[in-house]
């Protein structure tokens, strides 16, 4: 016989799709994705699937790099929220969580709930949960407890922000969990806007990390910790944008191969000429030679003379 939290959890979801609630709340649209796009039943007691050793080996081979990219934010966070009775878990872009920080003595609630590593939190498998969500809905999310479609998962409140690679692709998600009572729906809001920074981060991280060798600018009028970074070639061109500065932009595409001038991209008037390109070239030779004109005319393999006449006054 099912419980009485239960039976009321599956009566609330019912009336929530009878009354076609879904176009007016997020949580009913989850709950309408789990029920008929995805034919879950929240009667009975299931926990999210379980891959292999071997299938879950290689997708924590894939996500190597990212997680070690990650691993110090990870750790930040788990020092700011642990003593809250969470963990801190790191997914894969299917649900997948491939690392996590708890407190041992919580593990166990989180094990029982099936929130480790190696189990499966799409929305197609595990319903209405932060991590299946914010992959469904590409935006940061927290569901709080009664808010799951599963009975099994109502014990948790976890709040979920999705992480972009360098071309602005869903490439993971972070999650902060509980399984505490005390663990109010305000204090996981404040909870949330943690996840979401430090998620920004990480995504600042893995975007330095893809282009260590290139100048990076801070997108101006933008929050900076919107994490909207264009990575600028010598020739100033953009060869790269994460997700945020693509949106704001509105680029698309590989811009690697695709490059955009900074000038352009930025309103900045320009009108530079060869000219001015071999000025701007000389200029910086001196300034590295320290004002030495013979040296940086050496550096550059022409005369003084030249250096001097290419270097003259702007028109």
């Amino acid at each position: 016989m099912l419980a009485t939290d239960t039976r009321h959890h599956i009566a609330r979801i019912e009336a929530a799709l009878q009354a076609g609630e879904a176009a007016r709340s997020p949580i009913a649209a989850s709950w309408s994705r789990s029920a008929r796009m995805h034919g879950l039943d929240p009667v009975g007691h299931r926990l999210p699937p379980r891959l292999t050793a071997e299938e879950f080996g290689l997708i924590r081979e894939r996500m190597d790099p990212t997680v070690r990219t990650a691993a110090p934010t990870l750790d930040r966070l788990f020092r700011a929220v642990g003593g809250l009775g969470t963990c801190v878990v790191l997914s894969d872009r299917d649900g997948v969580p491939v690392d996590r920080r708890g407190n041992a003595g919580d593990d166990r609630d989180f094990a029982d709930c099936g929130l480790w590593t190696g189990t499966r939190w799409s929305e197609a498998l595990a319903g209405t949960n932060a991590i299946g969500t914010c992959i469904a809905e590409g935006r940061a999310i927290t569901i709080h407890r009664d808010q799951h479609f599963l009975p099994a998962n109502i014990g948790l409140s976890c709040t979920s922000a999705p992480i972009h690679d360098a071309e602005g692709r869903l490439t993971a998600v972070l999650d902060v969990s509980t399984a505490s009572a005390a663990c109010s729906e305000a204090v996981m809001t404040l909870v949330a806007h943690s996840v979401t920074e430090a998620a920004r981060r990480i995504e600042a991280d893995l975007f330095r990390a893809h282009f260590p060798a290139l100048r990076l600018m801070l997108v101006p009028g933008l929050d900076r910790g919107a994490g909207a970074l264009l990575a600028v070639d010598a020739d100033e061109l953009v060869v790269g944008a994460t997700r945020t500065a693509r949106a704001h932009f509105g680029l698309k595409g590989d811009l690697a191969r695709n490059p955009v001038p900074a000038a352009d991209l930025l309103g900045v008037e320009s009108r530079a000429t060869l000219e001015d390109g071999e000025r701007a070239v000389i200029a910086r030779a001196l300034a590295r030679s320290g004002g030495n004109a013979s040296a940086a005319a050496r550096s550059l393999g022409i005369s003084r003379a030249t250096f001097h006449r290419k270097l003259g006054p702007r028109d």
